[in-house]
């Protein structure tokens, strides 16, 4: 689910909630859940939205290995950066603060999922919610969103292969709520 450096360090070094996976979109404001016209996909991309959703659970759940396993063993995380990080094993450790959730709690969902012409590439997108687990921190919340390419295994599994980000920007009370009132289990399948 990153064009500049403040992005990188907080999405995937995880160091501090306000130096925070690109601004393909009008920046964040155009990943708030509310303002996304909910699209119709087919069944595989259904089973994207649900693997989309289980890696973040994965995140959710601080489970370091369940995240690695989402992961496709030659992935390219902060795949506009000069310097991406890759390889699963790479991926895994820079993640691990994050995963944890021991500066950073990240959410995010899919509010898209797209699969072209090579049925085991596709696409996903959506928010992300960054927040400061002190309560008493100055700016608690953070938005952004997050654009991932998966690939479909021999093995039939979906994996990320490239994931980048848009910087996340101060969100209001009013955003995290619209965030958390957008997430959606069930795939909007047509």
């Amino acid at each position: 689910m990153q064009r500049n450096a403040m992005y990188r360090n907080a999405f995937f070094a995880g160091l501090a909630l306000c130096t925070a996976s690109a601004a393909i979109c009008n920046g964040a404001a155009a990943q708030t859940p509310a303002a996304e016209a909910v699209p119709v996909m087919t069944q595989a991309e259904c089973e994207v939205w649900a693997r989309e959703l289980s890696f973040a659970q994965s995140v959710a759940d601080h489970d370091v290995a369940a995240f690695a396993s989402h992961l496709d063993q030659d992935a390219a995380f902060g795949a506009s950066l000069a310097q991406p990080t890759r390889g699963r094993d790479a991926i895994a450790r820079q993640w691990a603060p994050i995963v944890e959730g021991q500066r950073v709690k990240l959410s995010w969902y899919p509010t898209r999922t797209t699969i072209g012409s090579d049925a085991d590439v596709a696409w996903s997108s959506g928010p992300a919610l960054f927040e400061n687990p002190d309560p008493k921190a100055p700016q608690r919340y953070r938005m952004g969103g997050f654009h991932s390419v998966w690939h479909r295994g021999a093995d039939g599994v979906w994996r990320v292969m490239f994931d980048d980000g848009i910087e996340p920007v101060p969100a209001t009370d009013e955003q995290v709520a619209a965030f958390h009132a957008g997430r959606q289990v069930t795939c909007p399948q047509g």
